[in-house]
């Protein structure tokens, strides 16, 4: 099983990006971390936040 690192990449990037402009100022530490995490990171921060990582298979 390979992940699409780029594109679970991206959208954890909207996603926390979307939560920093919509007032959770906390989820800045998140969007930072995605932007920099290894693909064992970004995997593991997409469960937390809830994604569903079979959309990024390859």
């Amino acid at each position: 099983m390979e992940i699409d690192v780029s594109r679970l990449r991206d959208d954890l990037k909207d996603y926390y990006g979307t939560a920093v402009f919509s007032g959770m100022l906390a989820a800045v530490i998140e969007l930072t971390q995605a932007e920099s995490a290894s693909p064992r990171e970004l995997v593991d921060m997409a469960q937390r936040a809830g994604f569903e990582l079979g959309r990024y298979l390859t």
